[in-house]
């Protein structure tokens, strides 16, 4: 018989006879074993991921044939849709799902779309066979084609992006934070170290391996690889089923917050005498099915209305609408909290977008060939790949510890002083973008497309990325992860991938108004079919400045920031309801 502490999500795996289980020994749950399994299934999921978006904007440049600006847009709104995904991902495992069951579907799905986009380069897109290499031309697409293209590519965008906060904050929650070991070895920010790491390292395979044969017309090979990578991914995440730490699905949060602005709107008038005398449920157990308590902060006392006592509240029945427990209230002042820090990473993702759009086109134009082999263009993002992995490396072993001999602090930087760095780093990167832009156009040949300058003059500006998203999307990653409620810590790690994906979408605004406003009297504006007619150079420093503004509000904002205070005393009644 399943015990009445295993999630609805796995009680098909647990169910076993009493009697067996007296003789069984118990299965060990948790810890890195499984932890390692999620991570070799964040890096094929990545890899088969990549395999469809690293060359995405040249498959729409050769093969649907769209303009360089349309392309740019199209890969934009797409890397944003994937991403946004990550929203109705961690909601559906916060919420009813659990991790697992949410982790697993949303991998079927990429499957599904891998197979569905496969199929249809070969059956409706590429034609004659070998088109889409930059020399011959296909013929233009059907409708049908075109639709099954697009099905198929937001079908990836939905799997991908839905299944990636789950997985982060299923590989955490096998680390309990009551177990000293863990705590003390830092294994939740390992854990997003290495995870990062690994969606790096799946790429890394992706951009090297499958873009050159992708790049030489070879797209259909390169798809069906992607489907194998993220089949064996799935597969491979099933092989844990019977060793994962579970954690119990909280309930809808969206009801829950919106309890709490009710409930402070109806008690606009009640004063907050005691903030001791606040409305909190007895005993060590949240209200919150499977949180622990958060104790009272000093912010938003507006909302402390919400947890005020009154008569009505006393002689009447209980009604959430009117009367909220502080935990409740804390959940909704974190989300309030969260934000601004939130907003202000949207710039960095706009910066982060430009590898998978206009640093793949402006290497397109240059001096690709080492001797007679011409380099495909995006596989130079591997840069930004081994840059990831390097100063990974470097900032666990050698930064960490000496910054934490310096701040006292065992983390080295905190989560928000690390996105700071990644600020400036991404900010020094656009600015090489810009530079190489300039040295390119000096460099042009009259009349073509094409410029006599090395792509490897990108190097610089493709490990700037790299480094600078050791720094902000690691540190996203754990600032989110912790500063969210137990309730909704799936919400806390989609914060990092929606972050990307609005980025995509500012990024795609802004291209879409710079064309508008420098395209006007007859100009071709900055960023024209042909870019040896354009400025994209400018394109690049108006990003850097849009950065140093961001960082100043970013600075204001995160000196301000008060993290969240949990109740420890909770924590044994939350580990009796996980597995």
């Amino acid at each position: 018989m399943a015990s009445n502490n295993v999630p609805m999500e796995i009680s098909i795996f647990q169910e076993e006879p009493a009697i067996a289980l007296q003789h069984k020994p118990k299965r060990k749950i948790g810890g890195w074993a499984p932890a390692f399994l999620l991570l070799a299934n964040q890096a094929l999921a990545t890899f088969a991921f990549f395999g469809v978006g690293v060359n995405l904007v040249l498959f729409l440049t050769r093969v649907m044939d769209q303009g360089n600006a349309d392309a740019a847009n199209m890969v934009s709104k797409w890397t944003g849709t994937v991403y946004l995904c990550s929203l109705l991902g961690a909601f559906l495992s916060d919420s009813y799902w659990g991790r697992y069951l949410t982790c697993m579907f949303f991998q079927v799905i990429l499957v599904m779309g891998l197979v569905l986009l496969s199929l249809t380069s070969s059956l409706f897109l590429l034609k004659p066979s070998g088109c889409g290499d930059g020399v011959k031309q296909c013929m233009p697409t059907s409708t049908k084609g075109t639709m099954m293209f697009y099905l198929s590519i937001y079908m990836v965008a939905l799997g991908y992006g839905g299944h990636q906060p789950t997985l982060a904050t299923l590989g955490v929650d096998q680390f309990d934070e009551s177990d000293t070991k863990y705590k003390k070895n830092g294994a939740k920010g390992a854990f997003f170290a290495y995870f990062y790491a690994a969606l790096n390292i799946g790429a890394l395979f992706s951009n090297t391996i499958l873009v050159y044969y992708e790049d030489i017309g070879h797209w259909t090979i390169g798809f069906w690889v992607s489907m194998g990578s993220a089949l064996v991914g799935l597969l491979s995440f099933l092989c844990g089923s019977f060793h994962y730490r579970y954690v119990k699905a909280s309930g809808n949060p969206l009801p829950r917050i919106a309890h709490v602005f009710v409930a402070a709107c109806r008690k606009s008038r009640v004063p907050v005498d005691d903030e001791k005398k606040l409305y909190e449920v007895d005993g060590s157990h949240s209200a919150i099915k499977g949180s622990r308590k958060i104790l009272h902060s000093e912010e938003y006392k507006c909302l402390d209305k919400a947890a005020v006592v009154t008569e009505n509240d006393l002689t009447g029945p209980q009604n959430q609408w009117r009367l909220c427990t502080v935990t409740q209230v804390e959940e909704a002042k974190c989300v309030i909290r969260m934000l601004p820090i939130w907003l202000c990473t949207i710039i960095y993702s706009v910066i982060f977008t430009q590898m998978a759009s206009l640093f793949v086109e402006q290497g397109a134009v240059m001096n690709t060939h080492i001797g007679t082999f011409r380099l495909p263009a995006a596989s130079l993002s591997v840069f930004d790949i081994l840059s990831v992995l390097v100063c990974t490396l470097l900032y666990r072993k050698i930064l960490v510890p000496l910054a934490g001999r310096i701040s006292r602090n065992p983390k080295g930087l905190t989560e928000l002083q690390r996105m700071g760095v990644g600020l400036i780093i991404g900010l020094f990167a656009m600015v090489a973008a810009g530079v190489t832009e300039v040295e390119r156009l000096k460099q042009s040949v009259p009349g073509q497309h094409t410029s006599t300058m090395n792509v490897f003059w990108q190097v610089p500006q493709y490990v700037l990325v790299g480094a600078s998203e050791v720094f902000m999307y690691v540190g996203q990653l754990e600032f989110f992860n912790s500063q969210a409620p137990d309730g909704i810590k799936s919400f806390g790690s989609s914060l990092c991938m929606a972050s990307i994906s609005l980025g995509n979408y500012v990024s795609s605004l802004l291209v879409h108004m710079v064309m508008s406003i420098t395209s006007r009297g007859g100009d071709v504006g900055w960023i024209p079919e042909n870019l040896n007619d354009g400025h994209m150079d400018r394109f690049y420093f108006l990003i850097a400045l849009l950065t140093v503004i961001d960082f100043v509000i970013y600075a204001y904002c995160a000196k301000r920031y008060n993290c969240i205070s949990v109740d420890e005393d909770s924590c044994d009644e939350v580990k009796k309801e996980q597995v």
